[in-house]
């Protein structure tokens, strides 16, 4: 059905004809692409590459196949079997490996699945290396290790649980004032491994847990995107639990969203928004999201003495950007909080540990919490265009029609003005222009957007 191949890995349908869908000859290839990048690009003899994977079904037999082609090609592995992203890339610089593959394909439906590749810091590849990657899987010629020279693989499936003590150790998680607030959560982890490690950082925590779709056997019981729309089942049982607030994760827990006491939704974008409030309130710093994410990261960060800046989308691109200013948090709008005294990756645990230290100073419930926050709504849209337009030439005809507003181009064009912004970005594999907008009211970002589709439906004429 479809088989996607980019700098940060490759991810497609389980099953169908190779080259066309992620098939067992797909994922040698791959994997043996990565492993050979590793050999050619380290230099040292004895290379080593820690593995784990989500629950979806067909986890174990991708998992099986990438770590055999590695040892195949001399290279150790360490399995973590069931893992989380952020569990990889923590266990990576703390097993000294050389780097990670994750196999996952994130908030995807289940009969997909990818190989998501770390470097040894433990965080996502940079383009010239994923496109290294790509080049050496186009010409697939493989120097594999003769039988006295084969990798092994030691496994390590403790992990989950030395990535909740590194996250209870951090400076601004406060166990003892979690444990005294007394909270009741309802945590749907989508029957993946968030259903593992959420109620047992929870439970770690002192926190009261009632489980919802936490049996990992990848059967999702609702679209694992974290979405309001995905989301009744949860919304529902927090108020029939009369629980403190709900808790929801998607299959590899780098996004995360929370539900309030009345059963609404907190809010994806205001995940970052409220831990990174509760971070610059105990240090003066600078913050970074991506040029997609809500304007109140911006307003936060200006109200706590700190500065902000906006990256191109992607998470190497936020992480980059946060390097650069020294960022002490960040993350995207959809769920990832980046905290870079745990590890520059998206990771949920590390959010679930802020908010609630943040929720358990602030003494208030989630909902009053949620109204202390500046009032933003999001409207997301796109324009299909026929192949033959020229989709650059449309954004520089759009840019120059608001030259007098504050834009950027870093990624796409994004139009700042005074009480909202626009995000025009082309597709890279179809003829499309993806239009993000965010106003005061949800009246209103629905209302640019289609103001915005007319203009480029005007361009185009």
């Amino acid at each position: 059905m479809s088989l996607i191949k980019s700098i940060s890995g490759i991810r497609g349908t389980i099953g169908g004809k190779t080259l066309e869908n992620l098939t067992p000859i797909d994922t040698v290839k791959f994997a043996a692409a990565y492993g050979t990048w590793l050999k050619e690009s380290v230099n040292k003899s004895n290379l080593k590459v820690v593995v784990g994977r989500d629950a979806r079904i067909s986890g174990r037999m991708i998992q099986e196949l990438t770590m055999n082609t590695l040892t195949g090609l001399g290279i150790d592995v360490i399995d973590l079997g069931l893992s989380t992203t952020p569990t990889v890339e923590v266990a990576v610089p703390l097993e000294e490996a050389d780097g990670g593959i994750i196999l996952t394909a994130s908030h995807n439906p289940k009969e997909w699945n990818a190989l998501k590749l770390l470097n040894n810091n433990g965080e996502f590849l940079n383009g010239e290396e994923g496109a290294k990657i790509l080049d050496i899987a186009e010409k697939a010629s493989f120097n594999f290790a003769g039988v006295d020279d084969l990798g092994t693989i030691v496994k390590k499936d403790n992990y989950i649980d030395v990535h909740i003590k590194e996250v209870m150790k951090l400076s601004l998680v406060d166990v003892e004032k979690i444990q005294q607030a007394g909270f009741k959560v309802v945590v749907d982890g989508v029957n993946s491994t968030g259903g593992i490690a959420i109620p047992k950082l929870l439970k770690g925590l002192g926190v009261e847990v009632v489980e919802l779709y936490c049996e990992p056997n990848g059967q999702f019981p609702h679209n694992p995107e974290p979405l309001k729309e995905h989301l009744q089942d949860i919304c529902h049982l927090v108020q029939q639990e009369n629980a403190d607030l709900g808790i929801v994760v998607d299959p590899d827990v780098d996004r995360l969203a929370f539900i309030d006491e009345k059963g609404e939704m907190f809010g994806e974008e205001y995940t970052l928004v409220a831990c990174a409030d509760y971070v610059l309130s105990k240090t003066t710093g600078n913050t970074v999201s991506n040029l997609s994410s809500s304007r109140a990261l911006r307003d936060i960060s200006i109200k706590n003495g700190g500065s902000y800046k906006a990256s191109a989308v992607g998470e190497v691109n936020v992480v980059q950007l946060m390097k650069d200013t020294n960022a002490i948090i960040g993350g995207e709008g959809n769920g990832g909080i980046i905290y870079p005294e745990a590890h520059y990756g998206r990771d949920s645990l590390v959010g679930v540990g802020l908010f609630l230290t943040h929720l358990a100073e602030k003494k208030c419930k989630v909902s009053e919490l949620r109204e202390e926050y500046p009032a933003y709504y999001m409207s997301k849209n796109k324009i299909q265009l026929t192949p033959e337009l020229d989709v650059d030439g449309i954004l520089r005809s759009v840019q120059k029609r608001h030259e007098d507003e504050e834009i950027s181009t870093v990624d796409g064009v994004k139009i700042d003005f005074r009480e909202y912004w626009v995000h025009l970005r082309k597709s890279n594999t179809e003829p499309i222009i993806r239009i993000y907008t965010e106003a005061k009211s949800q009246q209103e970002a629905d209302d640019l957007a289609q103001k915005m589709i007319k203009e480029i439906k005007d361009i185009i004429a």
